[in-house]
């Protein structure tokens, strides 16, 4: 099947030939025909298996006649990064129709967002908090909307977004075609998509298994929350003494932990959505140099980096979405070289690993460091024992009089096993790189204005 058959107008199916794209993928094949019918339609699919092109195509094929520069489609997003990545998509494959596409989301100023709201878009791509900011602000149009999107429901959900959307859909025309795409379909989800959603097409692809690379050392280290950045440091300092990258949550996270580290006496470099273009180039080339060993990074990085050499890579926070694991862990053990992924877990990610264990299809083994065991679990009755996720897995051999499991990091000769005996070594004095964290900006970017009776603004400024 090609996408021409799947009923796109010639214009839209020769830029999709443009971008090297042939044949629709599962999730498409079954949407793209709902979607032009004019219903409301759930997708839920994996991430990565084509669901941006799965409604920016047929999006594109209604729009491409009618009145120009109205507000006729409205993409809701979860983070700024997959805001810029839907604008990208709808450029690319709207090349040959006259459209125009404005992105809004927090972190940046206001002006040039609204400067092109007012001058008029016909799709608006937009998470949820900067989109009320905006809505607050008395210019955004919603008369003649058509289309309503929510991409990645299941995250928005995970990131305390929908009472968010739901005041956003509030606003919006009764009479709109609503489409909902998802990697997985919890209750809240199903009960969003049952309250705005009428008589919808269910699409559903069913979940690829997805292996990381052979050469990963995977392992959980569980630890309580107050003491993750503690631990991080200890493992700079005694066994991941290679090039480490470093994942967390947040871009607040992500300065926290960067400017604790270089505390530490480490050369860090850091990398998220606040960053200048400049700042991130600047970082890269550090990391890359190895005058900076180790690099903090949101997932913005978990596909961008391709640095030679990374011999650990550290889920400081596990990501809300179990494909994204894969995709950071992917950064070490390249070209069939081995390399280390550990994951520091708090007792409120155990459903996370739960969800990255299925989606690999194997158990991850755990691991206690010595000194940093999770303290709540001595609240659990006497005799529960250990949480099972945190129990030895089998298979899984030790030496014998063995404690914590025995690594070979591979950085260094004399790197000591964690959990061993005597006193960790204390790194070599680092020269700081010129582009010190204490300069980064805070999360969220400025203009963040208090909590009154507008309890929604300013929240496009904290979250992506």
């Amino acid at each position: 099947m090609t996408f021409s058959e799947l009923g796109l107008a010639p214009e839209i199916a020769r830029a999709v030939l443009e971008k090297g794209y042939e044949a629709p993928t599962p999730i498409q094949a079954g949407t793209i025909p709902g979607v032009l019918s004019g219903k409301d339609l759930i997708g839920c699919a994996q991430t990565g298996t084509g669901k941006t092109a799965a409604f920016t195509l047929p999006i594109l094929h209604r729009l491409r006649a009618g009145t120009r520069g109205r507000l006729r489609a409205l993409i809701l997003t979860p983070t700024r990064e997959l805001a810029l990545q839907v604008t990208e998509s709808l450029k690319a494959y709207g090349r040959h129709v006259r459209l125009s596409t404005a992105a809004v989301y927090g972190g940046v100023g206001h002006q040039p967002q609204e400067a092109q709201i007012r001058r008029g878009v016909d799709i608006l791509v937009a998470t949820p908090g900067r989109l009320l900011d905006h809505m607050g602000r008395g210019y955004v149009d919603f008369r003649g909307l058509e289309v309503l999107v929510l991409d990645e429901a299941d995250r928005m959900l995970d990131m305390g977004f929908i009472r968010d959307v739901r005041r956003i859909v509030a606003a919006l025309p009764a009479r709109r075609q609503t489409l909902m795409f998802s990697a997985t379909m919890p209750d809240e989800i199903r009960k969003l998509s049952r309250e705005i959603l009428r008589d919808p097409v269910n699409v559903e692809v069913a979940p690829r298994r997805s292996a990381p690379a052979a050469g990963v050392r995977q392992t959980l280290l569980p630890v309580d929350t107050s003491r993750k950045r503690e631990l991080m440091a200890h493992l700079l300092e005694t066994e991941a003494r290679g090039l480490t990258l470093v994942f967390t949550r947040t871009k607040h996270g992500a300065n926290k932990l960067a400017r604790h580290l270089e505390g530490r006496g480490h050369a860090v470099a850091l990398l998220h959505g606040n960053r200048s273009q400049s700042q991130r180039t600047q970082a890269l080339a550090a990391f890359k140099g190895k005058r900076a060993r180790v690099m903090v990074a949101t997932d913005i990085a978990g596909r961008g980096i391709d640095v030679d050499g990374i011999a650990h890579v550290v889920n400081y926070d596990l990501p809300n979405v179990p494909e994204d694991y894969v995709h950071r862990i992917g950064r070490t053990a390249r070209a069939g070289a081995t390399g280390d992924a550990l994951s520091l877990v708090s007792p409120e990610d155990h459903p996370h690993v739960r969800g990255i264990e299925t989606l690999i299809g194997a158990k991850i083994e755990r691991r206690v460091v010595q000194g940093f065991a999770e303290t709540k679990a001595a609240a659990r009755p006497i005799g529960q024992g250990a949480p099972a996720w945190a129990r030895p897995v089998s298979g899984h051999s030790r030496p014998k009089g063995a404690g914590a499991h025995p690594r070979h990091m591979g950085a260094s000769a004399s790197a000591r096993p964690m959990g061993s005996g005597g006193p960790a070594r204390q790194p070599a004095p680092v020269a700081r790189p010129a582009f010190s964290t204490a300069s980064a900006p805070p999360a969220g970017g400025s203009g963040s204005t208090s909590r009154g009776s507008h309890a929604w603004r300013g929240r496009g400024f904290r979250r992506h």
